[in-house]
């Protein structure tokens, strides 16, 4: 979904592209009533996670004006809490607290959100503690699907009005989701859709698990041909910056890794978060004791041009965030995914392929090439084949495991902010 692990180009696949595949628009879910949003306000400028907003260095890009507003909080959900803490709030709110542990095995363990389905729990109590615990934080706008079904992206309203995007993808062996942490984001890297749109907010913990939790039970329906119907994946290759939204973006992945009924019981080792290389924030990282696969989007192995294509860059040169990343490796055992768009005359040239195999050489890494998917009105195209080819070449003769991503979700605007900036613009 994202040139670099965590902004956007396009749906991530191993899978080829199918030229003759045609795009089905869904038919929506009816909208359910949802709990009134919190009146607890919060900044929805760029943050470092929950320890203040990032201080911009020189020359680096202003956030989109709209993200300096203040937004309400969305509902509280069960997914934003811990099993104790939902007992505790069951408790509060008049139930007995195991009533917490049979809420969160209806959600997490069998994907279940329709109150009337929850037989074991009293009518009574079953309707208060779902308004309380449950509330819809997704709408869906818009439902696509190309592939012949096999992938499958959602457009979401959030409570205030934000839009996000999230995309299924069923393999033979797996399925994946691709989730979004920030409703746009803040780091204007100009050949991201999402970039370009500037940031809103924050995504809360339930709203980037539930995501997930959505998408699991469309896997286990069954719909996804071809597939296993267990969602088994999930990319933080969406909308937003991830490690910008840090602590709810680590307490999702915590979410989705604790075994049922307090989680979805993934195993962390499939799941990835992408990072555009917030030093502090992927040093806090290594603290966590996480095995998640950490991505980096690079896109340039010189400063020169990254500080151009990946502005942040301004603020940690490519020689410090790649210093992070290794620690990170080091710490976890881990292989490093590093994200790189061929950008056709910008950043594809056989030198560039040949620093950053020097870079890499010896690493724990492996270079992700992405087919840059252009966006509309955008000056930026996608690296010809050959140039690609030879891109390829260069690295694997430096020792550098490369593969170069099929795409995906083309006519379903693949890249993530696609389907949101059309929206926009209706």
């Amino acid at each position: 979904m994202t040139p670099r692990a965590g902004g956007s180009t396009q749906a991530p696949t191993a899978a080829a592209w199918d030229t003759g595949t045609i795009m089905t628009v869904l038919p929506l879910l009816p909208p359910l009533p949802s709990a009134p949003p919190s009146t607890i306000d919060e900044p929805a400028t760029a943050t470092r996670g929950d320890a203040g907003p990032i201080a911009l260095g020189r020359g680096e890009a202003e956030p989109n004006a709209r993200a300096r507003h203040r937004a309400a909080l969305p509902p509280r959900h069960l997914a934003d809490l811990d099993l104790a803490a939902r007992r505790a709030a069951v408790e509060a709110l008049g139930g007995a607290p195991f009533r917490a542990n049979q809420l969160s095995t209806h959600y997490f363990g069998r994907l279940v959100r329709d109150p009337d389905a929850m037989t074991d729990i009293p009518a009574t109590d079953r309707a208060r503690l779902t308004e309380a615990l449950l509330p819809r934080l997704l709408t869906p706008v818009r439902e696509l699907a190309c592939d012949g079904g096999a992938t499958r992206k959602n457009l979401w309203r959030l409570h205030d009005g934000s839009l996000v995007e999230s995309v299924l993808m069923g393999y033979p062996d797996r399925v994946t989701v691709c989730v979004s942490s920030q409703a746009g984001c803040g780091m204007a890297c100009p050949f991201c859709a999402t970039g370009q749109a500037g940031l809103t907010r924050n995504l809360s913990t339930a709203e980037i698990v539930d995501q997930v939790a959505w998408f699991a039970e469309v896997a286990a329906r069954g719909v996804l041909p071809g597939s296993p119907p267990r969602l088994s994946h999930v990319v933080f290759m969406g909308m937003g910056e991830p490690l910008a939204n840090y602590t709810r973006v680590i307490d999702a992945v915590r979410r989705l890794a604790a075994p049922a009924p307090e989680g979805l019981g993934l195993s962390q080792r499939h799941i990835t978060v992408s990072t555009v290389g917030l030093v502090p924030a992927i040093e806090r990282m290594i603290a966590e004791d996480l095995s998640v696969t950490l991505a980096l989007s690079l896109h340039a192995p010189d400063d020169d041009l990254r500080d151009e294509l990946v502005p942040v860059n301004q603020r940690w040169k490519v020689a410090e965030v790649l210093d992070a990343v290794w620690r990170y490796a080091a710490h976890s055992g881990r292989r490093i995914s590093i994200e790189y768009a061929m950008i056709r005359d910008v950043n594809d040239q056989p030198w560039r392929a040949d620093l950053l195999g020097a870079l890499l050489s010896g690493r724990l890494a492996h270079v992700n090439l992405i087919p840059l998917n252009p966006t509309p009105g955008s000056r930026w195209d996608a690296s010809p084949k050959p140039v690609e080819r030879e891109f390829v070449r260069r690295l694997r003769a430096a020792g550098v495991a490369t593969t170069v991503r099929d795409t995906r979700g083309r006519e379903i605007d693949g890249a993530c902010g696609q389907l949101a900036a059309a929206e926009v613009e209706l």
